[in-house]
């Protein structure tokens, strides 16, 4: 019960990590980082979950590197880094530290219009992490996503339809999508409030209830080329994690 818990735990904070976005949004946006421009970020949650008087708890840092190729074309690169740990009736049970499975992904907006812009994003993830401590798939996966970004000062709305690959030798789902929805409000020119709900296919072939979250957060920026972002996000329902805090720093150069 306790390493399937755990796995299901990591895997509900791991499926987000694949389409980077604004932190602490999970959507994406449509946007790039213009030829030549870079884009890095140091994103890290911490996830809390209790069933059945186990706890779990996962800490995830991520950094993400863009790459701007065209103006409107970007390659994405994360690394993230885990620490998982479960505990069962006040003792602790499991524990793993390491590096997690790495992504690949590329950012191509197709269409921007005047208020609309769409985007497509594909990728794929390399076995990095160890799969026999939870740590990765032990597989090389892929995903795709559709993205589409609606603009008017001063609200953005962002939507996100996703298929991730969920190969594996733990009998989980093959085929995952994706789902959500995130929204930006300019209070300043410096500071913006966001906030995202979204749902994700359980993992678990056995359980039909889908992993469910909102977010609520707030970006601000320090100058032209540093933002920092902090963020609550909530499980609306028994699959998601109860909770996680969510923080991170991002640098144009």
């Amino acid at each position: 019960m306790v390493k399937k818990f755990f796995l299901a735990v990591f895997v509900t904070v791991l499926t987000t990590v694949s389409a980077f976005a604004a932190h602490p949004l999970i959507t994406d946006d449509t946007g790039t980082q213009d030829k030549g421009k870079f884009q890095l970020e140091v994103n890290g949650e911490y996830a809390h979950e209790d069933e059945d008087g186990a706890k779990a708890g996962t800490t995830e840092v991520a950094a993400i590197l863009s790459y701007g190729v065209r103006d409107n074309l970007d390659i994405v690169l994360g690394v993230p880094f885990q620490r998982l740990r479960v505990k069962e009736d006040g003792y602790a049970v499991a524990r793993e530290v390491g590096f997690s499975d790495t992504s690949v992904e590329v950012k191509w907006r197709f269409l921007e219009q005047e208020m609309l812009s769409l985007a497509l994003k594909p990728g794929v993830t390399l076995p990095i992490g160890d799969d026999e401590k939870g740590l990765g798939s032990g597989e090389v996966n892929f995903s795709a996503f559709f993205i589409a970004t609606w603009h008017a000062e001063p609200f953005s709305v962002h939507a996100n339809l996703g298929y991730l690959h969920n190969e594996n030798d733990v009998d989980e789902r093959t085929n995952l999508w994706h789902s959500s929805v995130g929204i930006e409000y300019a209070v300043t020119e410096k500071v913006k409030l966001v906030g995202n709900i979204g749902i994700e296919q359980n993992t678990d072939r056995n359980i039909n209830t889908h992993p469910a979250f909102i977010i609520g957060g707030l970006i601000c920026a320090l100058s032209e080329h540093v933002d920092i972002d902090f963020g609550i996000k909530g499980g609306l329902n028994e699959p998601e994690a109860d909770y996680a805090t969510l923080a991170g720093i991002l640098w144009r150069f």
